[in-house]
């Protein structure tokens, strides 16, 4: 069904580029600014009383808030990551009232997938090594750093998880010739690669040279890669992170990492953000960590605005959403 004039209601604090570019897309409809405006995706929005008035939130706006918003017909997040809105009392209220939820895992995928691959890259041919090696001593170990490089072809990858950024890297994997599994929670049998279950992962973490966790976070994922699994894996495997930071046992992976159970881990979310100085992790030395960059790119903040404002076009016109949730 069409849409007529919207009041949407806006909560994020962005570069002014992209905050032009919404104030001029959003007309004929009416943009309203939360009293409160937020520079994270990570942090949940404070509660407002203009959201209440509002035909459509965009940005971060308080879970609690959304309860009993009768007037609300639409939320779309500036995230791929909706944890804090995957609750069974939202998502009740949601479908009762015929609320939509979106999201931006379109603007994410790409970006969070080549970020997976180049770490994939940079680990099997010892670019940290080499790195390691300028930043410090300028020694010229070529022998060593060759006889610890491998290819990709013919390797097994693990991928947990199969949103758009598990979708995208698996893509970009095809053509590396490699082995590729994924898991997920309700196969469909329309997966491009092998799929299964949750509850078979521990039959294929052995199997695996790269176990790539892209999972969100969550009560259902929380320490989804927990001590005995991680246990499962090959001593030349390595465990990658670039879903939630509350998906794994942080602990657990320490104490694979520290006593090479399992050859390196790439993290780029933690349980805590930040992570902490005096952590252990930051001194282990075959963990190699990005501070939760991996959806980043110079034109993150204008894409947020193009993709809500192409779901809004579509939302006014009775089409189909992109990044549908709810």
């Amino acid at each position: 069904m069409k849409q007529g004039l919207l009041r949407i209601w806006y909560n994020m604090s962005y570069p002014a580029p992209a905050t032009e570019l919404l104030k001029k897309g959003v007309p004929p409809h009416q943009l309203v600014f939360a009293r409160s405006l937020q520079a994270s995706n990570l942090d949940a929005g404070a509660a407002d009383p203009l959201l209440a008035e509002a035909d459509v939130a965009f940005g971060q706006p308080n879970p609690e808030a959304l309860l009993d918003l009768p007037k609300l017909k639409w939320v779309h997040l500036t995230s791929a990551g909706y944890e804090r809105y995957d609750r069974s009392d939202l998502r009740d209220a949601f479908k009762s009232r015929g609320t939509i939820l979106t999201n931006s895992s379109s603007v994410y995928d790409e970006p969070c997938a080549e970020h997976a691959l180049a770490m994939m890259m940079a680990l099997a041919r010892r670019l940290p090594d080499a790195w390691e090696r300028q930043r410090t001593d300028h020694a010229w170990p070529a022998a060593a750093i060759r006889a610890n490089c491998h290819l990709l072809v013919g390797q097994t990858a693990l991928v947990l998880g199969y949103g758009a950024i598990a979708r995208r890297l698996i893509e970009l994997l095809m053509p590396m010739r490699m082995k590729l599994i994924a898991i997920r929670r309700t196969p469909t049998g329309k997966e491009v690669a092998p799929t299964y279950a949750e509850r078979e992962v521990e039959r294929f973490l052995p199997q695996a040279d790269h176990v790539m966790n892209l999972l969100p976070g969550g009560t259902a994922t929380a320490n989804f890669m927990n001590a005995d699994r991680l246990s499962l894996m090959k001593r030349s495997a390595i465990f990658y992170n670039i879903g939630r930071g509350s998906t794994v046992d942080q602990d657990g992976l320490l104490a694979a990492l520290r006593e090479n159970r399992i050859a390196a881990a790439y993290l780029d979310v933690t349980a805590r953000e930040p992570l902490p100085a005096e952590h252990l992790l930051w001194t282990v030395p075959n963990c190699y960590i990005t501070p939760h960059t991996a959806g980043g790119h110079a034109d993150e903040f204008e894409r947020l605005m193009m993709h809500f404002l192409e779901n809004l076009l579509r939302y006014t016109k009775g089409e189909v959403l992109l990044d549908r949730v709810i």
